[in-house]
């Protein structure tokens, strides 16, 4: 971990609060008028909360609320009609989508989908890409991979009668780190690339925040002969993407998270040109994996459409898919250029907070501090011992972010067995939320 450079003191308030609320003046990018806070404890000190836990779940934009009632309108006026006839029609309703996601991501139109969960998308995506053959069986991923992730992929190899033990490769950080470094993972696939068929890592990792280097690696899983695919659950929305320009073979992500579409929102694909045109792929197939012109016509035989639409199985869920419409316009009148901006100057400015605090208590930054390897977020070990070892770890976590919110209105969350997460999310987070967040680990953390 590099060394952080500290900033002013900020614990004592009036004019460290003061530089924040500045900062909140000057700001234009900020769309947190937009957005419904939850209701603050009895207890807290602050009338509104400082929403930090938009990387498991964003708020929810005022404008979603209307979007859904107009398609309950839509479906009582209109019924069977309304997939011709609603504001939105139903039935080409997930293209309407298409290219603000294809714009987030940095991809074509016609390599990005909406569609399903981001768990039943990577299913779909290794349906295709994962053919293991000879001794190229391997999928790589890293060894703090989301759960849901870890469990997709040894269901695949069980799926193709190998042993997961043998199949999945976890890739670790160094001893004594807490981050994956390029090049140790470019390193593995030189060596080991030959008995690897997928690599499958995370854009930006759930736990630490780590934002890798994509294109790099994806390059080297090429140069090693594997389909390289990307999990963005915490990327898309967070990070400015360009799965085109980086070669990327397929990306999946979700859309309750920094996209604020709700819980369970329907996700995104992508899949880049030069496999949408390819006919021959394998693909598990659904009547939306057929081309519109000739789907009512209930031919037995499959026609796939040269776009990442191909792989859709049924039809879009529409009251599901409005909140993601409103969320992906959001950021499309936004733009991720002007939140990357913003989310560096947020995330680097409680870092400068954090430093101070954590200075002399039983505190520590995991996440990498150069602010192009990371996100929107920062992730604090609770209790000084890497792994909780010895210093209650978990237990100490839980405790510390349920003070946080039950006293000073900071909604965080917690990871097993020691981490506390932070995210400014640049589309509603304040400088005034770091400072409050910054304010009150000092008052709950002693120091050491």
């Amino acid at each position: 971990m590099s060394e952080r450079t500290a900033g002013p003191a900020t614990r004592t308030g009036g004019p460290g609060e003061q530089e924040a609320l500045d900062a909140d003046a000057r700001d234009t990018t900020c769309r947190r008028a937009e957005f419904l806070l939850p209701p603050l404890p009895a207890s807290a000190r602050h009338p509104e909360v400082a929403y930090f836990a938009g990387n498991s779940l964003g708020l929810q934009p005022r404008a979603v609320r209307a979007a859904v009632l107009a398609e309950l309108d839509d479906w009582a006026l209109h019924a069977v009609e309304g997939h011709h006839r609603a504001t939105h029609p139903w039935l080409p309703y997930h293209a309407e989508l298409r290219e603000d996601a294809a714009t987030l991501v940095g991809a074509a139109p016609e390599e990005t989908v909406v569609m399903n969960s981001l768990t039943v998308n990577l299913h779909l995506m290794m349906a295709t890409f994962y053919r293991p053959e000879g001794e190229r069986t391997r999928i790589l991923i890293e060894d703090h991979a989301f759960s849901s992730d870890s469990y997709a992929v040894r269901s695949q190899a069980v799926h193709h009668g190998l042993d997961p033990d043998e199949t999945v490769v976890r890739l670790r950080p160094r001893p004594g780190e807490d981050c994956l470094r390029t090049e140790d993972v470019v390193g593995h696939l030189a060596r080991e690339g030959h008995r690897v068929a997928l690599v499958l890592l995370g854009g930006v990792n759930y736990l630490t925040g780590e934002f890798l280097d994509i294109p790099a690696i994806t390059a080297a899983g090429h140069a090693a002969g594997c389909r390289v695919g990307w999990d963005l659950a915490h990327a898309v929305g967070n990070v400015p993407l360009a799965l085109h320009d980086w070669d990327v073979d397929f990306a999946a992500w979700c859309s309750y998270k920094y996209l604020n579409a709700g819980p369970g929102a329907v996700a995104g694909c992508f899949v880049h040109r030069r496999h949408v045109t390819d006919p021959d792929l394998p693909r598990l197939a659904g009547w939306w994996s057929t081309e519109q012109a000739t789907r009512f016509e209930m031919r037995p035989e499959l026609v796939p459409v040269p776009t990442a639409d191909a792989w859709q199985i049924s039809n879009p869920p529409i009251l599901a898919m409005a909140p993601v419409r409103v969320s992906l316009r959001m950021f499309a009148e936004t733009g991720m250029a002007r939140l990357r901006e913003r989310s560096l100057a947020l995330t680097g400015y409680l870092e400068r907070l954090l430093t101070e605090v954590i200075r002399d208590r039983p505190l520590e930054i995991v996440t990498p501090a150069d602010p192009a390897r990371r996100g929107a977020q920062l992730s604090l070990r609770v209790g000084g011992g890497r792994g909780g070892a010895g210093s209650g770890g978990d237990a100490d976590a839980a405790g510390l972010a349920d003070r946080l919110h039950r006293v000073h209105g900071v909604l965080a969350d917690v990871r097993r067995p020691d981490v506390i997460r932070l995210a400014p999310v640049p589309m509603y987070s304040t400088f005034h939320d770091c400072w409050r967040a910054a304010e009150a680990l000092a008052a709950e953390v002693s120091p050491s």
